[in-house]
């Protein structure tokens, strides 16, 4: 299956990253935590695989829908 980019819904700033390339994640799991308003938006994929690639660091100040790590689902 193809690589899926993982792409933040908010502007804001990237707070946490509590996963790293080579990581396995669940359906769901954070992998980045988008700060925006005082809120804490995990960015997610839809279904468990491993981070293949991540794009962005804590402090970055992202745009909505900017590609902030790449996805490889199971």
């Amino acid at each position: 299956m193809a690589d899926i980019e993982l792409k933040s819904d908010v502007s804001g700033r990237v707070w946490q990253i509590p996963k790293s390339a080579g990581d396995s994640v669940e359906a769901e799991e954070a992998v980045i935590i988008i700060e925006s308003m005082k809120m804490e938006i995990p960015v997610a994929p839809e279904q468990s695989g491993t981070v293949v690639k991540v794009l962005v660091a804590e402090g970055d100040e992202v745009e909505e829908d900017q590609t902030v790590a790449i996805f490889s689902p199971d």
